[in-house]
C-alpha cells in the first residue's frame, strides 16, 4: 500500500491540530457512485477504497473478519462487500437493495461514495444515488462485458447529467489479466456510450479482491499505462468553478425575521456569485432591489459564491418568500408553466396522465399534471416505444403542466432549477424523478384574456351564488336519480342550472375515453374544466359521476372559488348497489364480461370528509334531494 494512503496518527503528533484540522477543511469534496449489473463487484470495490484508505476502526475490521468467515467467503481473508451490505436481506442474498453511502478520505481529497443497486428492480433507488453525484464508476464483470444494466445504468447516469464516467472493468483476476479482453470490452462500451451521447469516459481494469489498479498500480497489467481508480478520482475536476462561473441564483429557504429590525432571505447559492450593491431580481413576481448585506453566522461576506448558505438583505421591502428564486437583475432565469420533460417513474402504481402530484423543484412546490408520454425510452435499444403510461423503473418523456408559473432552468443547464420530483397527494410517497428538457411555447403565447363582465355580475343577473354539487359513489348508488330531482326542483326555485351525467358526457365530449384508470382520471379532468367554466356563468352545477379517485375530485375541488365545491356522497353498499344493478353492469363485471369496473376490479375511493352524506339504505330519494338542497340554499 502506498505511503500516502497510511493512517495519518503520524501527522496529528508532529504537527500542530488546528493546522492539520485546517488541512481537512480544505480538501475538496467528491461524491460519486458505483453502478452496473448484479455481482459486478460494486460493494467488493468500495469496501477495498475504505480498506485501503485505512477508514476501518480495529473494532469494524474484527467484526468484519469474523462475518467473513461466517459466510464462507472464497479465496480471500475479508468478504470487502460487507462493509457495505448493511441490510440482512442484502447479506443473506448476497446483492445490494438499498442505496449504500460512505465516506472516506485521502491526503488529497474527501470523498462520498453510494453503492447502488444492480437489479433491475431498484432502479429507483440507483438513481437517488446518482442525483447528487459528480462522477459514475461503471463496473463490468470481465467474464460477462457489456449487459442490459450496464446500459440501463450508463443512460441513467448520462440522463441525471453525470458528466464524469469511470469504466471499471472488474476481476480482471478471473481472465488472467487478458489485454485482449479488456480491449474487446472497451471497444463495446464506447460504441453504446457514443450512441446515447458520452463522449468521454476513462477505462481502467481492476481487481476489487485483489486490489490490482485501485490504490496502487498492478505489475500483473503491464500493458495498462493509465492511472489508478484512486488517482483518478483524486485528480478528476469537479464542476464547482463551473457552477461559480454561471449566473447566480438562490433559491429562498425561508425569511429570516429574528426581530423587527432584520429580515433577510435564506438559502444556498446554486450557481454564480453575489455582492452586496448588486442588482438583484425575485422570481417569479419580477420584483427588483439591491443586496445590502451577506449574512453568514461566522458574519458578513463580501461575495458570496456557489455552494455557499448565506442570507441576503435588501435595500427595499419587496415581497420575497419560501420558493422564490433570487437573481442578478440582468440575468434572469425563465418563469413557464408548461413544460417537456424526462421522467423516471419510481412507484409501483402506473402514472396516471391528467392526476394531479405534488411537484418539487428546488424550493418550490407546485400542483402538476403529466400528459401520456410522447413515447418511453426502451434503454438495450435506445429506440423510442408507444406509451399510454409509465410503470416501475420506466424512462420517458411527457409534457407537464402546473398550476401557476415557476422558476426554472433546463436540468442540461442546472440540476438545481432543472431537477424535480413528483410526490403522490394522498400517500406524500415520491413516485418520480425528472429533468426538465425547455418550456413549451403555448406556455408563453397563451395568457388569459380578461372579460368586462365577471363572473359576480353574471351570478348576480340570476339572483344567485355559483356552486358545484358534485355527486359521487358507487354505480347503482342513485346519484342520476338524486341528481335529477335535485335540478327539477331547483328549477322550480327560479334557480339557473345545468346537470352533467357520466354517461350524457361520454356521449360527446367524452366519448374517446375508457374507463381504464388513467381515462377516468381525464374523464373527471375535462368536467371539472366544463363545470369552472359554467360557475363562471353563474349557474348552479349538479355532476352525477362515479369519480371513484379522491386525487381527482379534490383537483376540481381546487380549480373552484373557496367554497363553491360541494361534495355530494351517495353512500350505498356495494352489496345493495349490486341488487338494483339496472343496466346489469355488475353481473357482466363478475362475470369477466366488463374489465375495470368500479368496486368489482378497479378500487373507489370514498370520500373522507364530504359537505353532504346521503346514506340511501336510510333516505329515499326526495328526502336526499331536499337535505341537499337545503345545505346548498343555507350557504347562499
Amino acid at each position: 500500500m502506498a505511503d500516502g494512503y497510511e493512517y495519518e496518527a503520524d501527522a496529528l503528533i508532529a504537527e500542530d491540530i488546528d493546522a492539520y484540522l485546517e488541512q481537512q477543511r480544505e480538501k475538496s469534496l467528491l461524491r460519486f457512485i458505483t453502478c452496473g449489473s448484479v455481482d459486478d463487484g460494486k460493494s467488493t470495490l468500495i469496501g477495498r477504497l475504505l480498506y485501503d484508505s485505512k477508514m476501518i476502526f480495529e473494532d469494524q475490521l474484527a467484526a468484519l473478519e469474523a462475518d467473513s468467515k461466517r459466510v464462507g467467503t472464497q479465496g480471500q481473508n475479508i468478504d470487502f462487500a460487507l462493509l457495505v451490505d448493511g441490510l440482512a436481506a442484502e447479506r443473506e442474498q448476497g446483492i445490494t437493495i438499498d442505496v449504500a453511502y460512505r465516506f472516506f478520505s485521502t491526503p488529497k481529497r474527501k470523498f462520498i461514495v453510494a453503492d447502488t443497486p444492480g437489479h433491475e428492480q431498484y432502479t429507483r433507488n440507483m438513481v437517488t444515488g446518482a442525483s447528487t453525484a459528480d462522477l459514475a464508476v461503471i463496473l463490468i464483470d470481465a467474464r460477462k462485458g457489456v449487459l442490459t444494466q450496464t446500459r440501463r445504468h450508463s443512460y441513467l447516469a448520462h440522463l441525471i447529467g453525470v458528466k464524469n464516467i469511470v469504466l471499471a472493468i472488474n476481476k480482471m483476476d478471473l481472465v488472467d489479466y487478458d489485454q485482449g479482453v479488456f480491449d474487446r470490452i472497451l471497444l463495446a462500451y464506447r460504441a453504446f456510450a457514443t450512441e446515447i451521447g458520452i463522449t468521454s469516459f476513462t477505462a481502467i481494469p481492476i481487481s476489487g479482491i485483489a486490489g490490482d489498479n485501485i490504490t496502487t498500480r498492478s505489475d500483473r497489467t503491464p500493458w495498462y499505462q493509465g492511472p489508478t481508480l484512486i488517482d483518478h478520482l483524486e485528480t478528476v475536476e469537479i464542476d464547482v468553478a463551473a457552477d461559480r462561473a454561471r449566473p447566480f441564483r438562490l433559491p429562498v429557504q425561508w425569511v429570516n425575521r429574528p426581530n423587527l429590525d432584520f429580515r433577510g432571505f435564506s438559502g444556498l447559492v446554486a450557481t454564480g456569485e453575489v455582492k452586496p450593491g448588486d442588482a438583484i431580481r425575485v422570481l417569479p413576481s419580477g420584483k427588483t432591489s439591491t443586496v445590502t448585506r451577506i449574512v453568514t453566522l461566522d458574519g458578513d461576506l463580501d461575495r458570496a459564491v456557489a455552494g455557499q448558505s448565506v442570507t441576503l438583505t435588501f435595500a427595499d421591502e419587496i415581497d420575497c418568500s419560501r420558493g422564490d428564486v433570487i437573481a442578478l437583475a440582468d440575468q434572469p432565469p425563465q418563469v413557464a408553466d408548461q413544460f417537456e420533460a424526462s421522467i423516471v417513474w419510481m412507484a409501483e402504481q402506473e402514472m396516471l396522465p391528467g392526476r394531479p402530484y405534488w411537484l418539487k423543484l428546488g424550493t418550490q412546490t407546485v400542483t402538476a399534471t403529466i400528459q401520456a408520454p410522447k413515447y418511453q425510452v426502451d434503454v438495450n435499444s435506445m429506440d423510442h416505444l408507444a406509451a399510454k403510461t409509465l410503470g416501475l423503473n420506466a424512462i420517458g418523456v411527457a409534457n407537464l403542466t402546473t398550476d401557476r408559473p415557476i422558476v426554472f432552468e433546463p436540468y442540461a443547464d442546472s440540476r438545481t432549477l432543472g431537477g424535480f420530483i413528483l410526490i403522490d397527494k394522498l400517500t406524500n410517497a415520491t413516485v418520480a424523478a425528472g429533468m426538465l428538457h425547455f418550456c413549451l411555447r403555448r406556455s408563453q403565447n397563451v395568457h388569459w384574456q380578461a372579460t368586462d363582465t365577471s363572473r359576480e355580475k353574471r351570478a348576480d343577473l340570476k339572483n344567485q351564488k355559483p356552486a358545484v354539487l358534485w355527486f359521487t359513489g358507487l354505480s347503482g348508488a342513485g346519484k342520476s336519480t338524486i341528481a335529477n330531482i335535485v335540478e327539477k326542483k331547483l328549477t322550480r326555485m327560479n334557480r339557473h342550472t345545468f346537470l352533467l351525467d357520466g354517461d350524457n358526457v361520454r356521449h360527446g365530449l367524452n366519448k374517446d375515453l375508457g374507463f381504464t384508470d388513467a381515462d377516468r382520471v381525464e374523464n373527471i379532468r375535462r368536467v371539472g374544466e366544463v363545470a369552472k367554466l359554467m360557475t363562471d356563468a353563474g349557474l348552479i352545477v349538479i355532476t352525477a359521476f362515479i369519480s371513484p379517485f379522491r386525487a381527482e375530485r379534490d383537483m376540481v375541488r381546487a380549480m373552484m372559488a373557496p367554497g363553491e365545491f360541494v361534495e355530494v356522497h351517495i353512500d350505498t353498499s356495494l352489496a345493495e348497489a349490486e341488487k338494483r344493478d339496472v343496466k346489469g353492469l355488475y353481473k357482466k363485471a363478475r362475470s369477466g364480461e366488463l374489465k375495470n369496473f368500479t368496486g368489482i376490479d378497479s378500487p373507489y375511493e370514498a370520500p373522507d370528509t364530504p359537505e353532504i352524506r346521503i346514506d340511501t339504505a336510510a333516505t329515499s330519494p326526495e328526502e336526499a334531494a331536499e337535505l341537499i338542497i337545503a345545505k346548498l340554499l343555507g350557504e347562499e
